[in-house]
């Protein structure tokens, strides 16, 4: 990346050809690295009672049980339709934490910077962390920031580890799925996926997808107080789609998952892409819908108590839990018999989260 426009990674805002930019100095621990957290990484992260942001942050519980998470973010380009690194960073590791039973509380955050990134992009996308952290309530109390050669990283990456309180009643999991059940979904399928490669590859700029990266604490706290202990297992479909979740849970079950295609709710705009790119949005990754399993006695109240939720006024209910077949996963299309829906060996689209 030698080129100014190399570095814009779509980011919305100008950078000036002199503009400031990281050095390896800035990660090797001296004057640089204390300027660098303490004047642009401190006044946009830290929480008020962790203003310095060690290594390790002392938190006290209350003799709770927690859940720990963590994941790594590299995302490109870094900006997309509907968020960025900054915010999708925050999103990721609050998702992981929510979908398993946890109330959300402390992220830890580490950065992993390219010489030469302009100090305006890292700044922006900090900006979006402390935006997202502060719409999620959780602190930010610990971090570690490096800087490496120029051409080690793509501009950025990020890593966040999160912890959370166990807040009950918890979805038991897979093992816990019965024939019967019914599967939900919070809202429309592959809208991450689709607006990530409509930023990276310019061909579908008229595409009218954008990312549904956003928290998903609150439906999962809404299905939770409203029929919790029907509830059998949450997961967000990330990396692999839908598709991906429900073949995790039939190996993990030992039952199959029928779908009916006329169910699945899907935007105009990922429909048009997929069909234009020859993708199923199946098969294409979310940041911020559920996929749930739940007794069928409660299905139709979870999946209205979904619609009362902010961005989940589309969710459905989209197939139900059978005993194992031939295929793990089955699809009734619009015409024909139930076909099987194979299994992705890889996303159609890496370095989507």
């Amino acid at each position: 990346m030698n080129h100014l426009s190399d570095w814009s990674l779509n980011c919305p805002i100008p950078i000036s050809a002199d503009a400031e930019r990281i050095s390896l100095a800035h990660g090797e621990g001296a004057r640089l690295s204390r300027r660098l957290i303490a004047e642009t990484i401190l006044p946009r992260v830290a929480s008020a009672e962790h203003t310095a942001f060690a290594d390790a942050a002392r938190i006290t519980t209350i003799g709770c049980r927690l859940a720990i998470c963590t994941d790594s973010h590299t995302v490109s380009p870094m900006f997309f339709p509907g968020g960025d690194l900054g915010s999708l960073s925050v999103f990721g590791t609050v998702n992981d934490l929510a979908v398993a039973g946890a109330y959300p509380r402390w992220l830890t955050l580490s950065l992993i910077i390219e010489e030469g990134l302009p100090k305006v992009i890292l700044e922006t996308v900090l900006d979006s962390v402390a935006r997202a952290a502060r719409e999620c309530r959780v602190a930010i109390v610990a971090g570690d920031t490096k800087v490496v050669p120029r051409g080690a990283v793509d501009g950025l990456f990020i890593n966040t580890s999160g912890v959370g309180e166990i807040v009950d009643p918890t979805p038991p999991g897979p093992r816990a799925i019965r024939v019967g059940d019914k599967v939900l979904v919070s809202g429309p399928i592959g809208r991450h996926g689709i607006a990530v490669m409509s930023a990276r590859g310019g061909f579908l700029m008229d595409s009218t997808s954008v990312s549904d990266s956003g928290s998903v604490f609150p439906v999962v706290s809404a299905l939770r107080d409203a029929v919790g202990e029907h509830v059998r297992a949450i997961r967000d479909a990330t990396r692999g789609g839908l598709s991906s979740v429900l073949q995790e849970w039939a190996e993990e079950s030992g039952h199959s998952f029928a779908l009916t295609e006329a169910s699945l709710p899907v935007t105009d705009g990922v429909r048009g892409a997929c069909e234009l790119l020859g993708l199923d949005p199946l098969y294409v990754a979310n940041e911020g819908t559920i996929v749930v399993a739940i007794d069928a006695d409660y299905a139709q109240s979870g999946v209205e108590t979904m619609r009362r939720v902010a961005g989940c006024e589309q969710a459905a209910i989209i197939g139900e839990v059978q005993p194992a077949g031939i295929s793990p996963v089955t699809i009734r299309r619009s015409v024909g018999p139930p076909r099987p829906l194979d299994e992705p060996s890889g996303a159609p689209l890496p370095r989507i989260c």
